[in-house]
């Protein structure tokens, strides 16, 4: 009887094990080739196993088990590929208790640590985003139609972010021990949202993509981390970080900043709000943007040029065409 083993595969040299958060499949189960079958957890990223053949599932290890990398968790009988009785359904109860996820509690680590150990500060501003609106509602349907992807408000951010650390350097640079570190690139996370917790992958060399190369990298990492696919290279080495609350509906918040970056920018939710222009009460789609950063490192001025850079090119967005 030919059996495959099914192990714990390799996420990075400075991840030795894992929980094993959950099965995909139940014991007895026949799985087809390459079907998700457990999803692990390390206090970095979240992984999926799939079945590297058809066959039925023995399984050998128990969700929530901590399961070492190369460890056998299951076996697959690859002769054995006939229909599987249904798994019965676990009864209802008034409560649950499980234990914090190793994702869950580092992100809750980093929170805390990273609140105690800077002099962490925001300051607040807020930007019209009826030109943002306008050239989108413009364009949009040309700019799907060369790029096969839609033309969001992110990428019009990131863009007025990396023109905002271009001109107040501070931003982009980070204490190490005693030392100021400068940073000379631009690899800007991008906050996701999933199941098990907020991700942040990195978007490379910002300041070399165009608005459709920076949509798509932002939907392939999105993607990649809501399906727990995201490798431990894609979070690793950004420099600043972007932050949507807006998509719940979050109005104003006061981000917490990524270490060892030395900034967050937080975006919200628009709302069409009554503004002064030219003297003239109207009625314009507003957002508030929140900056948090380190004022050991930053100060209060440069924290506020620097989200008021990013408040002209958003306004203002042939600014960041003309690199102005």
């Amino acid at each position: 009887m030919p059996l495959l083993e099914v192990k714990v595969p390799p996420m990075g040299e400075s991840i030795n094990s894992g929980v094993l958060a959950q099965w995909h499949v139940a014991d007895g189960d026949v799985v087809r080739k390459d079907q998700p079958l457990f999803e692990l957890e390390t206090d970095k990223i979240t992984s999926e196993g799939t079945a590297e053949a058809a066959g039925r599932i023995s399984l050998k290890a128990a969700a929530g088990e901590e399961v070492k990398i190369g460890q056998v968790v299951a076996l697959l009988n690859t002769d054995d590929t006939a229909a599987a009785a249904p798994s019965p359904a676990a009864p209802g109860d008034r409560q649950t208790r499980r234990k914090l996820s190793p994702l869950r509690q580092r992100i809750a680590e980093r929170l805390v640590s990273a609140q105690h150990e800077a002099a962490m500060l925001t300051t607040f501003n807020e930007v019209d985003m009826s030109a943002v609106i306008g050239l989108r509602a413009r364009y949009q349907e040309d700019f799907v139609k060369k790029n096969g992807v839609k033309l969001g408000f992110m990428s019009f951010f990131v863009k007025a972010t990396v023109s905002a650390l271009k001109q107040v350097p501070a931003v982009n640079a980070q204490i190490d021990g005693d030392s100021v570190v400068e940073n000379h690139y631009y690899d800007l996370g991008v906050a996701v949202s999933t199941e098990k917790g907020l991700l942040v992958p990195v978007i490379r060399d910002c300041d070399r993509l165009g608005m459709a190369e920076i949509e798509k990298a932002i939907a392939t990492a999105a993607q990649k981390a809501r399906e727990s696919k995201i490798a431990l290279a894609d979070l690793e080495g950004g420099v600043f970080t972007i932050t949507n609350g807006g998509i719940f509906g979050s109005m104003l918040s006061t981000p917490i900043i990524n270490p060892p970056q030395s900034a967050i920018l937080g975006l919200h939710a628009i709302t069409e709000r009554p503004v002064a222009v030219n003297g003239q009460v109207v009625i314009r789609p507003m957002m508030y943007l929140a900056l948090s950063y380190d004022h050991r490192l930053v100060d209060g001025r440069e924290a506020v040029t620097f989200l008021v850079k990013i408040k002209q090119a958003v306004e203002d967005p042939l600014r960041l065409m003309l690199n102005v």
